[in-house]
């Protein structure tokens, strides 16, 4: 199933490169130049004792779903998705909730001032306070990013980091055809580099893999041409706006890409910890006062025995 599925994506996307890849290379130049800023040389920005804020700007097919669940299984950082946080707001029939519901469900695109607000509903909770996170889903276009830093800048916590992705057009049409996906989780598998331990299942839950109805090349050749023609402006806005917060790794595949990504991350945030040493650190000053309790809870005991003498004795 997965070579003949491979088969017609290829011969699809030999129809289709003509029409539809060369317009996105010639849109792919118009692209702003962004400096291939290594790991070694984050340093000279300096290291950030904030939170890490991290937008990541990628095309689709990129692995960007793959490289954040890989820094928020490993670090204490929290996923904050548009997407997911829209469908809890309309199920829990939230105020932003009911307002989206109608709009979603006529087809329609939420207004970037909704988006906004259901942002600012998780963003500035109590359990969002310090944390470090992740945004996917929004901003997609200038305007959306223009809006979401003037919200950012009112509560005093700007991006600290916009990652962009670099992968080659080629490698994301060839690697389509190979993706597979679990529907009630939304983990991705690709037959290429991160296969499934038995094909066509998922790891955790056993249950069945699909794809995607849009993973097929014609359909995926217009979605990068919609990314060049969106994503372009908004690469030259963070460009001109926030240049040393913005750094593009570039590679083939995710793994290639992964070891960059979180030297990056560790050497711009200091604060930043992994959570097997959130689950490990505990202050000293807890450590002192429980010795002093278990010392006291000790001296009490024995001094509330009273000696026991036979009576014969």
């Amino acid at each position: 199933m997965i070579s003949s599925t491979r088969q017609i994506a290829s011969a699809a996307f030999g129809a289709t490169q003509r029409r539809c890849i060369a317009s996105t290379s010639r849109s792919s130049r118009a692209m702003p130049v962004i400096p291939d800023t290594t790991p070694a040389s984050s340093s000279s920005f300096g290291v950030q004792n904030e939170p890490m804020r991290l937008l990541m700007l990628a095309k689709p097919g990129s692995g960007k779903g793959t490289l954040s669940g890989r820094l928020t299984s490993k670090y204490d950082i929290q996923f904050v998705s548009t997407g997911d946080m829209l469908r809890e707001q309309i199920k829990a029939k939230t105020e932003v909730g009911q307002q989206a519901e109608g709009i979603v469900a006529s087809g329609g695109l939420v207004p970037d001032e909704l988006m906004i607000k259901l942002l600012g509903t998780s963003l500035e909770s109590s359990s969002m306070k310090g944390k470090s996170w992740i945004l996917d889903g929004f901003p997609r276009t200038l305007v959306q990013g223009e809006r979401l830093d003037r919200y950012l800048g009112s509560t005093g916590q700007p991006l600290s980091l916009i990652v962009h992705l670099d992968v080659p057009d080629e490698i994301i049409m060839g690697r389509i055809s190979d993706r597979w996906i679990h529907p009630g989780s939304g983990r991705i598998y690709n037959y290429s580099y991160n296969r499934p331990k038995v094909d066509g299942l998922d790891d955790v839950t056993g249950e069945p893999l699909v794809r995607r109805a849009d993973d097929n090349p014609e359909i995926f050749a217009r979605r990068l041409k919609s990314f060049y023609a969106q994503t372009a402006p908004l690469l030259e806005y963070y460009q001109s706006t926030a240049p040393s917060n913005l750094v593009s790794l570039s590679g083939k595949t995710s793994d290639e890409i992964w070891p960059q990504l979180e030297s990056l991350v560790r050497s711009r945030f200091s604060s930043l910890k992994s959570k097997s040493e959130t689950k490990r650190i505990v202050p000293e000053a807890v450590i002192r006062r429980a010795e002093r309790e278990i010392s006291r809870d000790h001296k009490d005991f024995y001094s509330s025995l009273v000696p026991i003498i036979p009576a014969a004795y």
